[in-house]
């Protein structure tokens, strides 16, 4: 996020665009609520009317996977009615004129006529966001979860800054993050093809800053992405995986292709909480301590490093995370670098190494977390980014061009199935459907079914479903509710009983690399 949660407060107008906010970020939703209250406008883009539609200034739904045609549509209006702000696009950006030029195609006929947004609205949305500033933009993997997910954040950027609305209180372009240290996971390097701090693998310098740091040799270039491991799995290139806390025989698309994957392995470790579908596949099974159990801090979707403080002591068998690795590596052989007696340790080694968490001590974060960057030990934090500068210098527009989902409706599969999470279960169930009041509260996959389509289908709420596509069957009850439009259905991945990623497309960004989860077709058909 650009700014902080409670810079909320400060907003005139939020548009939340692929985020069920409410469900899926409470305190963030209730957050939005109180806004609202107070006199701020809302406005929701959103294949399904989520439960902050019913308060939104303007609820508009587009088609699955037309987010970059409304996104552009919005831009296009703005600068016909000469809502930019042309201070900002002078003195903070660059590469206006050319975006011009592509958005300048994206008239409000044409991108009705591939969103299904009316014209009105459309003109509605742009005036609210230009014109009645500062607005905030707010966005989770609906954007993200996209063959076009890493252009669909471009064109949120463009959004934002034509018309000003970065680097100020009450502005920003704000990603809600899926887990709750999924950002703390990127910060310090859980990804292929950076270290910490997002310094590049491929960057010479900073690939010899961390040998100097770390006393080895590293690869010269990027590693694999999750889908692009199961990918190399399944040909026998991978031979042996070491899963940490995913459930990837649920979450991940084309499940069938998945367990096939971790099947062809020689040698796979789980490191779990419990026996997940993923870990009864495993060949060794390392049992790890839950958040509770253990001393740390995660960094939330403000980029808050906050303290995570044992409660208890690990049950059983379990380990600490990070003890299991160090026991692991010293198993193989190495001789330092492994040598932590604390998890205050490996944040000082962080910090050491990370310029973003430079000034981050435990002391500092002991009473209240920080935001990074947080460059050296007097530093306070940095609420909101871009306030003088972007990281590059100026703002680059990007432009970006409207692409069809890969996997569109057919004559053989006539629907299109979009997945999420609910308020009750959370990713693939593994720690909340152990929950018993959750699990009474929703105990089974319901398919969401517009009233037409379920007429036509003669189907009634509550009748069970068959579900397929390309790549797989569930069956599953029917709700027959008007938050999806018409030929859409929606469903959770939260039950290994009715696996809804056995339906899911494994097409991916070329760039972010991320599966097209939100937008695959499919076939529905009343169970007999």
């Amino acid at each position: 996020m650009t700014n902080n949660i409670a810079d909320i407060d400060n907003c005139k107008t939020m548009l939340i665009i692929g985020s069920n906010t409410t469900e899926q970020h409470p305190v963030i939703g209730t957050r939005i609520r109180r806004a609202v209250r107070n006199g701020a406008k809302l406005i929701v883009a959103d294949p399904r009317q989520i439960d902050l539609a019913d308060i939104a200034t303007l609820y508009i739904r587009q088609r699955p996977g037309t987010d970059i045609a409304l996104l552009n549509g919005l831009a296009y209006i703005i600068l016909k009615e000469g809502l930019e702000d042309k201070e900002f696009i002078a003195n903070r950006t660059e590469g206006f004129d050319a975006w011009c030029k592509v958005v300048e195609t994206y008239t409000p006929a044409r991108v009705s006529e591939i969103t299904g947004v009316s014209v009105d609205d459309l003109f509605t949305a742009a005036r609210l966001y230009a014109g009645n500033k500062p607005s905030a933009i707010f966005y989770a993997m609906g954007i993200t979860q996209h063959t076009t997910g890493h252009n669909n954040v471009l064109a949120i950027a463009n959004l934002a800054m034509v018309t000003g609305n970065i680097g100020k209180p009450g502005s920003g372009v704000n990603p809600l993050r899926g887990q709750n240290n999924v950002q703390g996971a990127c910060d310090v390097g859980a990804l292929p093809n950076y270290y910490t701090g997002y310094q590049r693998v491929a960057d010479e310098a900073a690939r010899t800053k961390f040998e100097n740091a770390w006393g080895v040799k590293l690869p010269l270039q990027p590693g694999l992405t999750v889908g692009e491991m199961l990918n190399a799995a399944h040909s026998g290139t991978v031979k042996a995986l070491w899963i940490v806390g995913e459930n990837v025989a649920m979450s991940d698309p084309d499940s069938q292709h998945v367990a096939a994957a971790l099947q062809h392995l020689d040698f796979l470790i789980v490191q779990e909480l419990f026996m997940t579908e993923t870990a009864l596949l495993a060949d060794v099974v390392l049992p790890a301590a839950s958040f509770a159990e253990k001393d740390g801090t995660f960094s939330n979707t403000e980029r808050r490093v906050q303290r995570v403080r044992k409660a208890i002591n690990p049950i059983g068998e379990c380990k600490l995370d990070w003890e299991i690795i160090c026991e692991v590596a010293k198993r193989l052989g190495a001789q330092t670098g492994f040598d932590f007696t604390s998890a205050e340790d490996i944040m000082n080694e962080i910090a050491s190494v990370t310029p973003q968490y430079a000034g981050i001590t435990y002391p500092r974060i002991d009473a209240k977390g920080l935001q990074w960057p947080v460059p050296n030990k007097d530093h306070p934090g940095t609420p909101i980014l871009h306030t003088e500068k972007f990281t590059r210098g100026k703002g680059l527009f990007s432009p970006v061009e409207h692409q069809e989902p890969a996997e569109n409706p057919d004559d053989a599969f006539p629907f299109t199935l979009t997945t999420g999470r609910i308020l009750q279960h959370y990713h693939t169930g593994a720690m909340t459907r152990r929950v018993p009041g959750l699990e009474q509260l929703a105990p089974e996959e319901r398919v969401e079914l517009h009233p037409d389509d379920a007429a036509r289908l003669g189907v009634s709420d509550g009748d069970w479903l068959h579900v397929s596509s390309r790549r797989g069957q569930v069956d599953a009850r029917a709700w027959v509710t008007d938050r999806v439009g018409h030929k859409v259905v929606f469903m959770t991945f939260h039950y290994a009983e009715a696996l809804t990623n056995a339906l899911t497309n494994t097409a991916v960004d070329p760039v972010a690399k991320i599966p097209e989860l939100k937008v695959c077709a499919v076939k529905v058909e009343k169970k007999s």
